[in-house]
């Protein structure tokens, strides 16, 4: 019987985790997912030079490009940030879509209830309550996450995933019933926002707002806090090493409400900043999914909240770059979907290389 064909090479563990694949595995990561991408344009008929021209090349083709390509990835950051602290802190909230769309009900309903006729309330003042409500909206949902998972035990994956579901279920309820335009021509959404309590650009001349600063800022902040303050050691340490963290008089049950809140309440701002920003009013789908690509964005920039601005950027590209596929070259809205699966899978098994190695099989 012939020898059945082994492959040569295995997996041997390191030992210790290697630092420079830990950030060269984003990039063999992305450069594996455009060579795959290129593979998928030629099996789809089409040009690969120019499928990954589309992608990489015309998303940075003038200013409004540019915003545009910054715009988006304000919700990407934003959420991104939030589910680091989590994932440092070995809580997987895997809801930041749910989070994200309640922030967005709560502070679209808070402009519905203040942009009527003599509110008389100014808009930097109806934007700040938009901001908080959204803020609230998106830490209570993750709250109920943290409660049950504190209370029952109850899986974080599962629960968190599912809210989302509710989630949407609440507002497609909402602008089909009470927030619903009554002018609107019986289409389920909220009326368009006065444009005194939408956001300030930062562009003249494009739809960037504010929210892009206020994202970075955001990320240096949370960069101080993780990194350089004593509750974001005991963070990380009441995650991943509990009983030690018990030893130093760090509380677990401590890191699991406030990374499941601090999570939420980002998530809920980005949810704000959209229907405050591009959006303008309520509509049955807020986010085209923002929330799940925000977790391959916190994966992109090693759980590190300067990293996310990077990842976030990425994944911007890869959103625009998917909507100029469908335009240009005639490809199907799921273009982006497979971009970000693949750049997901390849980011997962170049993390392997991590604590592996490949090595040769030893002839016996």
């Amino acid at each position: 019987m012939a020898e059945r064909m082994r492959f040569p090479l295995r997996l041997e563990l390191r030992g210790a985790p290697s630092k420079t694949m830990t950030y060269l595995s984003p990039v063999i990561a992305i450069v594996a997912t455009l060579f795959l991408g290129a593979l998928l344009f030629l099996a789809l008929g089409k040009d690969p030079l120019a499928g990954l021209k589309v992608f990489l090349v015309d998303p940075f083709n003038g200013k409004r490009a540019i915003s545009e390509l910054l715009l988006k990835s304000v919700p990407l950051i934003l959420c991104a940030l939030g589910l680091a602290v989590c994932f440092r802190a070995s809580i997987w909230n895997i809801g930041a879509e749910g989070q994200f769309t309640v922030g967005a009900l709560c502070s679209g309903a808070m402009l519905v209830w203040l942009d009527v006729p003599g509110h008389g309330i100014s808009g930097g003042m109806g934007l700040v309550l938009m901001i908080v409500a959204g803020i609230i909206g998106g830490a209570l949902w993750a709250a109920i996450t943290a409660y049950l998972r504190d209370q029952f035990n109850a899986n974080e994956i599962l629960v968190s995933l599912m809210l989302t579901y509710v989630a949407q279920l609440l507002l497609m309820w909402a602008v089909n019933g009470p927030l619903k335009d009554p002018n609107g021509m019986n289409f389920p959404q909220s009326k368009v926002f006065s444009s005194e309590f939408m956001l300030p650009m930062l562009m003249s001349g494009t739809r960037l707002h504010i929210g892009f600063a206020v994202a970075i800022v955001a990320a240096i902040l949370m960069a101080i806090f993780m990194m350089r303050s004593l509750r974001g050691f005991s963070l990380m340490v009441g995650g991943v090493a509990p009983h030690a963290a018990r030893y130093a008089g760090f509380s677990a049950r401590s890191a699991l409400w406030v990374s499941l809140l601090i999570s939420g309440a980002f998530a809920g701002l980005a949810g704000a900043f959209e229907i405050a920003g591009p959006i303008g009013q309520l509509l049955p789908s807020v986010s085209p999914g923002y929330g799940f690509a925000a977790i391959i964005v916190a994966f992109i920039g090693r759980l590190h909240p300067v990293g996310a601005i990077l990842g976030g950027l990425i994944m911007s590209l890869l959103y625009l770059g998917g909507e100029l596929a469908q335009s240009r070259l005639g490809l199907p809205s799921a273009i982006t979907g497979v971009f970000q699966g693949m750049l997901l899978f390849l980011l997962l098994a170049c993390d392997t290389l991590i604590d592996y190695r490949l090595a040769w099989k030893k002839k016996v």
